[in-house]
C-alpha cells in the first residue's frame, strides 16, 4: 500500500478540497512566526460546487463537471478512468484539473473523495499526483503512488455505518492504496466529477484555470444505496462548468451510455 503524505501540494499554499453546498469557500492562510503578517495564497480544491443555475436534470458550476447522483443513502460509489494527459504547451501560468469519486459535497457539508490530478507548473510542466481528503480535513496526496498519463486508473469509497474506505488502483502499474477513516457525513450524494481549484488569500478566492486535460472519460461508474446501480439508477444532474456568468463553457460532460456507466468529461477553455 502506497503511503500518503499531508504536506501540502504546492509551493504557494495548503491545498485541500470542500466539501458544501452554497455556502462560501473557507480561506486558507499560512503565516509564519516571525515573519510579516502577509498571507501566502493557497490553492484550494473545493469539492463544493459552485452552482450557477440547476434544473431539469441539469446544472452550471464555475468549478465542477461530470454528474451527481441523489435522492438517496449511499454507501459506495466507484468508477475508473484513464489519466489524461495535461496539454501545458499553450500556457505559462500554472493550471490545474482534478479528476475524483466521492461520497457527499453536493448538497452537504462534507465529502469522502479521492482521486488524482493533470496540472501545468508552467509552459510545457506537466505534473500529476493521486490524493484523497475526508473533508473538513485537508488533502492527502499519495506519497510513492506514481501517476501518468494513459494509466487505467480505479477509485472507489465505501462505507460501513461510520467507517469510509477510500481505494485507489493503478491498473497499469498495479500499484493500490487504501485507508480507512471515520466520518459522521450525510451520505447524501455520489459525484464523478471533472474539477478546477481555487486559490485564496483571507477571504477572497477565485476558481484558477483550468489545466487543459483533452477528453476523460469515466467507466464503470456505480453507486450504492441498498442495491448498486449506475448513474441513471439514480436521480441525477449533468454538470456543465462554466465562468461564473454561465456563458462560457470551460468542460462539459456528454450523456450517458445506454446503461449509464459511462460519459466522457471534455476540456473547452481555460
Amino acid at each position: 500500500m502506497a503511503g500518503s503524505s499531508s504536506r501540502a501540494r504546492s509551493a504557494r499554499g495548503g491545498l485541500m478540497r470542500r466539501a458544501g453546498f452554497g455556502v462560501a469557500l473557507m480561506s486558507i492562510a499560512l503565516f509564519i512566526p516571525g515573519a510579516a503578517s502577509t498571507a501566502t495564497p493557497a490553492i484550494v480544491h473545493p469539492a463544493l460546487p459552485h452552482i450557477i443555475h440547476r434544473g431539469n436534470g441539469t446544472a452550471q458550476s464555475s468549478n465542477w463537471s461530470g454528474y451527481a447522483a441523489y435522492n438517496a443513502t449511499f454507501s459506495d460509489v466507484k468508477g475508473s478512468w484513464i489519466q489524461p494527459a495535461a496539454n501545458c504547451s499553450s500556457t505559462t501560468t500554472a493550471q490545474y484539473a482534478s479528476f475524483w469519486v466521492g461520497l457527499d459535497g453536493y448538497k452537504s457539508s462534507s465529502v469522502e473523495q479521492l482521486g488524482t490530478d493533470s496540472d501545468c507548473a508552467g509552459r510545457n510542466k506537466p505534473s500529476y499526483y493521486a490524493w484523497w481528503e475526508m473533508y473538513p480535513n485537508p488533502s492527502h496526496q499519495i506519497s510513492g503512488f506514481a501517476v501518468r498519463p494513459g494509466d487505467s486508473i480505479s477509485a472507489d469509497v465505501s462505507r460501513l455505518a461510520t467507517l469510509y474506505t477510500l481505494t485507489l488502483v493503478n491498473n497499469t502499474t498495479g500499484q493500490r492504496f487504501s485507508t480507512t477513516q471515520t466520518s459522521t457525513a450525510a451520505n447524501s450524494s455520489a459525484e464523478w466529477v471533472a474539477e478546477a481549484p481555487s486559490q485564496c488569500i483571507i477571504v477572497l478566492c477565485r476558481v484558477l484555470p483550468l489545466a487543459n486535460f483533452g477528453t476523460i472519460t469515466f467507466t464503470g461508474s456505480y453507486a450504492t444505496s441498498g442495491t448498486q446501480k449506475s448513474i441513471s439508477g439514480y436521480a441525477n444532474d449533468s454538470i456543465t462548468m462554466t465562468d461564473t456568468t454561465g456563458t462560457t463553457v470551460r468542460a462539459q460532460p456528454s450523456g450517458l451510455s445506454p446503461d449509464g456507466t459511462r460519459f466522457s468529461d471534455t476540456w473547452r477553455h481555460s
